[in-house]
């Protein structure tokens, strides 16, 4: 029986699926329940809903069943995006993370060495992005949360030991336990969008997540680089890949420029009128984003008064003044006036 919902319960639907935090997450699922049309054809979507309430419910309780779920970690979004590194045990997943961002991670041959999300933060000129080194995955323990964690991230830097006899089935097993999950991992990047040929992701259900994916073929310094294009055909994917190794430092500088293009950063510096420009720390946009986007990320108030901005770089001519839904482009500046200020 079809499902006929109704543009209510899609528009609840799409916030869900653009929410970032579980409490934001729950009122949009609780929204989803009370609108969804109650038949037959959605009885199976119904029950989906209800189980995600309860253990996002759960979660935040943080006692009872869910205290032997595993340690939550709930780890706070910083920088221009927040990218995961995922992989099997001895991969040297943590090895470069330390060498990316300086975090120090724990680094060892023990089966589960890393056993939290650790956060740090990869520079790339004056911004940064944040690296969450995330519990290795293996055929015996994928820990419970990390698939929480996922769900909020922008996308997965996904480490596989190019010298291991079993890499192939480490990774088939790292995608298949993900997808088992609904996160589904892709290679196709937010910078790839206007590529030729390319088209949208699949539509899926609501608590399917699809992440773009950058395979760091590591530990070349013991393996040929090449045999990442041999994993990839083996197992019909086609991610786009690095060939790493954190101890020669092969491929490292090349994580932060793809980021950078992959996720489409845009550069925003602002100033206020008659004030010089705040070259300190720019906002992080996205391309497409617009004028009326960087006075929200600037202050909710601001946004509310807009009354119009002059921008450098993008603009016709500089200080050219331009309306709220003037695109934003990279290293721009921009100058924001409000209805109280004139």
């Amino acid at each position: 029986m079809p499902a006929n919902l109704t543009p209510e319960y899609k528009q609840a639907e799409q916030a869900y699926r653009l929410a970032r935090q579980p409490r934001e997450q729950l009122e949009c699922l609780k929204e989803m329940l009370r609108v969804i049309p109650k038949h037959k054809g959605t009885e199976h979507l119904q029950a989906d809903i209800k189980s995600r309430i309860r253990e996002l419910t759960q979660a935040s309780a943080g006692h009872g069943k869910a205290a032997h779920r595993g340690p939550a970690h709930a780890v706070h979004a910083e920088g221009a995006a927040q990218l995961c590194l995922i992989g099997p045990p001895g991969a040297g997943k943590s090895s470069l993370h330390a060498r990316l961002t300086g975090s120090g991670s724990e680094v060892g041959a023990s089966p589960h060495p890393t056993q939290v999300p650790v956060p740090a933060m990869l520079p790339f000129d004056d911004i940064a992005f944040q690296l969450v080194d995330l519990p290795p995955v293996s055929v015996e323990f994928m820990q419970p949360g990390l698939t929480d964690i996922l769900r909020a991230t922008d996308g997965v830097l996904l480490v596989v030991d190019l010298s291991a006899p079993d890499c192939t089935e480490q990774l088939a097993l790292i995608l298949r336990r993900l997808a088992e999950a609904k996160i589904i991992l892709s290679e196709r990047w937010p910078g790839q969008a206007d590529s030729p040929g390319a088209t949208a992701e699949p539509a899926a259900d609501p608590f399917s997540v699809h992440l773009p994916a950058l395979l760091l073929a590591n530990k070349t310094d013991l393996a040929n680089p090449e045999d990442a294009a041999v994993l990839e055909d083996l197992l019909g994917v086609s991610f786009p890949a690095l060939a790493t190794s954190a101890i020669d430092g092969r491929g490292l500088a090349e994580v932060g420029p793809f980021l950078f293009r992959a996720l489409r950063i845009v550069r925003v510096y602002t100033k206020a009128p008659g004030k010089p420009v705040d070259q300190r720390r720019p906002f992080t946009m996205r391309r497409g984003d617009t004028v009326l986007d960087v006075a929200l990320q600037v202050h909710p108030d601001l946004a509310r008064t807009f009354k119009f901005a002059r921008i450098w770089g993008s603009g016709k001519f500089s200080g050219q003044q331009v309306g709220a839904d003037h695109p934003v482009a990279d290293r721009d500046v921009v100058e924001l006036h409000s209805q109280a200020h004139g």
